[in-house]
């Protein structure tokens, strides 16, 4: 169960705007989201979440709570932050930070010190700290910056570093274009991103709806042993 309640902020998602490009002025302010989450058809969660730009900082907060079976074993639900800043290529965090409990320190954290160009990961009650690369996200951030890309659906690959407080990888994801989906929303025309797998590693699939700001609305994951995680909107409000 405790593989269930992470799943979300464990596998990587999305992909970063490139240093080339312009920030899209287009982007909402805020953002609000529920999801449901399944575990091979059966909902075990739901999911929250709330994104704020005020001039050029943003915030980022997501709160999973279990339901059903899932409560037996985990009653507390689990909240994700992400702070940090807006330039010229979307969003640049600062802090990440996983938590059950407010009173209790974060299980995890990534505090980004651009300045130094690294990055230090707390987790385990351990402290590690890696060299940032390229235009590095969390995995709050990632979720958003194609809010902030222009034209996404032009680009093939995308290739990407990202953080969720206890490892900091590449990805890479091949993009298709126009793939239409059917969501509590209604039939939504999407980015389709694959990521492009290594051997031993799991399978994920992230759809961007294109008519909502490149929005996530649905995720797809599995796992090594076959078990299938699914995230898919439930309600969606955009606000400039």
């Amino acid at each position: 169960m405790k593989r269930l309640l992470y799943t979300a902020w464990l596998i990587p998602l999305l992909a970063a705007a490139t240093a080339a490009q312009a920030i899209s002025t287009t982007a909402p302010k805020t953002v609000k989201a529920s999801y449901t989450a399944s575990m091979n058809g059966m909902t075990i969660g739901t999911i929250s979440e709330q994104f704020e730009a005020d001039g050029g900082n943003y915030r980022i907060v997501s709160e999973t709570r279990p339901m059903g079976l899932a409560t037996f074993l985990q009653r507390q639900p689990l909240k994700f932050l992400s702070t940090g800043e807006l330039t010229r290529d979307g969003l640049r965090p600062l802090h990440f930070e996983a938590r059950r409990n407010a009173a209790d320190p974060p299980q995890v954290s990534a505090d980004f010190d651009w300045s130094q160009g690294q990055i230090l990961m707390k987790y385990n009650g351990k402290a590690e700290a890696v060299p940032i690369t390229g235009a590095a996200q969390d995995r709050l951030s990632i979720m958003y910056q194609f809010m902030f890309v222009p034209q996404p659906e032009k680009t093939r690959q995308f290739d990407f570093w990202m953080t969720n407080g206890r490892k900091f990888d590449q990805y890479r994801y091949r993009v298709t274009p126009d793939v239409e989906l059917d969501t509590p929303l209604g039939r939504l025309k999407t980015l389709h991103l694959v990521k492009q797998r290594e051997p031993g590693s799991g399978h994920a699939e992230v759809w961007l709806s294109t008519q909502h700001q490149y929005v996530p609305v649905k995720v797809m994951i599995i796992e090594k042993d076959g078990m299938r995680f699914e995230q898919i909107i439930q309600t969606l409000e955009l606000r400039d």
